[in-house]
């Protein structure tokens, strides 16, 4: 697809992504899904109304109806997409840097538009076949008060609440300044935690930290876990949609990590799963120790989405998915990633037992993560070319289902172009980090040299 990428479309505010675009993408939106109603909601970047303004007017100018419902995590739009059985078009750039924004669509089930929707709607766009309404044929504007609060007593209601409130927990947050200031921390007050935060104000500009919730970004968090002797440490992106941990010693837990725990204690014989393809070893463990079939897809959540539906189509229990970013599915609670509910059930395991003793079984690999920036389609071209012909050379695996992977037993590497961002990710993960280094440096390598030769 031009237009979406692995989890909708996103780029630069004013340069990639302009209100023109936003405009007439939801104009074809509103043609395509061809419902009475749609809602529009944010996150909190700077540029969150102004392309909300133009979804807006974008999907009245097809003679549908909007529902406004401000700045809201994206777990919140998709609960809200679930009750009231409409579609919602979410702006927001999840956990890329201040500068950009993003369209993300969400359908009246309250999941991610899938990949056959997707190609709809673009189709459409690209052909340029959806004139605007008439002017007495346009939609009205409502603002919707009181979602957040619906989404957190959603969240509430499927979590065991008595068990994480007998547990006295003390937790350090950190929302990033995003959507989940607003719902987060009233969440874990209510469910009798002692809560502190850092970044916590609602603020597009992200000042306290970029809104990716990776290790570089939490010293803050981290530092906050120690000083308060908290029990866990949890981060946001910037909508929400994500949790990543700290254990009560203030150290970073890999994502990857948090998974397998959760899904250790989720699992059972008979199920199935799905995970990304840069899925960590520590998950291909669990699930074989649990009798479990673990499906990969491409990475991005249309993608698992997707593939979830499928097995749940043909009678499969799915009891969690994801990938190790802190993007977990729960999908009898429901199938969208959802920070807030991904804490909720992190912090019922805590109840038995400190995070440390919880996730030292999954602390035998480490993970190693490089992201490789380009300019033009030249230098993306060449970088990747270079990595296929240094994988050509290695004995590993090979697996192509996106990107290239290679699997060696004690360790692998995956490297990929970003759905989202102009950039070329490697991942490798051993049981040694020097391993894991290695074969992530022979790559990086070899794309750093072929981009500099452009």
């Amino acid at each position: 697809m031009e237009l979406f990428g692995s989890s909708g479309t996103r780029g630069v505010a004013g340069e990639q992504l302009t209100p023109a675009f936003v405009l007439d993408m939801a104009r074809v939106v509103g043609a395509v899904w061809d419902g009475e109603r749609v809602a529009v909601a944010r996150d909190t970047r700077l540029t969150g109304p102004m392309f909300a303004n133009a979804a807006s007017a974008g999907l009245a100018s097809a003679g549908v109806d909007v529902d406004r419902l401000g700045v809201l995590p994206t777990p919140g739009a998709q609960a809200y997409a679930r009750e009231e059985g409409l579609p919602v078009v979410m702006i927001t750039a999840s956990h890329n840097p201040p500068e950009y924004n993003g369209v993300k669509l969400i359908t009246d089930d309250g999941t991610e538009a899938n990949v056959a929707q997707l190609e709809r709607i673009e189709a459409r766009y690209l052909a340029d076949a959806t004139p605007a309404n008439r002017w007495d044929e346009t939609g009205n504007e409502r603002r919707v008060e009181g979602v957040s609060r619906r989404y957190v007593d959603g969240v509430l209601d499927a979590i065991d609440r008595e068990r994480i409130e007998e547990a006295e927990l003390t937790v350090a947050l950190d929302p990033g300044h995003g959507a989940a200031s607003e719902t987060s921390p009233e969440l874990l007050r209510r469910l009798g935690c002692r809560v502190v935060t850092v970044n916590a104000n609602v603020d597009g500009s992200f000042p306290g930290r970029d809104p990716e919730p990776v290790e570089a970004n939490l010293a803050d968090l981290a530092t906050l876990v120690r000083a308060s002797d908290a029990d866990v440490g949890i981060a946001h992106d910037g909508d929400g949609d994500r949790s990543i941990f700290f254990d009560e010693n203030g150290s970073y837990v890999e994502g990857d990590a948090a998974l397998a725990a959760l899904a250790s204690a989720e699992l059972e014989p008979g199920d199935a799963s799905v995970a990304a393809v840069n899925v960590s070893q520590r998950l291909v463990d669990v699930c074989a120790e649990w009798g479990v079939d673990l499906e990969l897809t491409p990475i991005g959540s249309t993608y698992i989405t997707t593939r979830i539906r499928e097995l749940q189509a043909e009678g499969r229990s799915v009891p969690i998915a994801g990938e190790g970013n802190g993007g977990i599915y729960f999908p009898p609670y429901a199938l969208a990633r959802d920070g807030a509910y991904i804490a909720g059930r992190f912090l019922e395991l805590l109840a038995d037992r400190p995070a440390s003793d919880l996730l030292a079984p999954f602390d035998g690999y480490r993970n190693v993560r490089r992201k490789l920036a380009y300019d033009t389609e030249r230098e993306r071209e060449a970088m990747l070319s270079a990595i296929e012909r240094e994988t050509e050379r290695e004995d590993g695996e090979r697996t192509t289902i996106d990107g290239i992977r290679l699997d060696y037993g004690d360790a692998w590497v995956l490297a990929r172009p970003s759905g989202t961002e102009p950039i070329v990710r490697v991942y490798a993960e051993g049981r040694e980090r020097g391993r894991a280094e290695e074969l992530a440096t022979r790559l990086v390598d070899a794309a750093e040299s072929a981009r500099a030769e452009v």
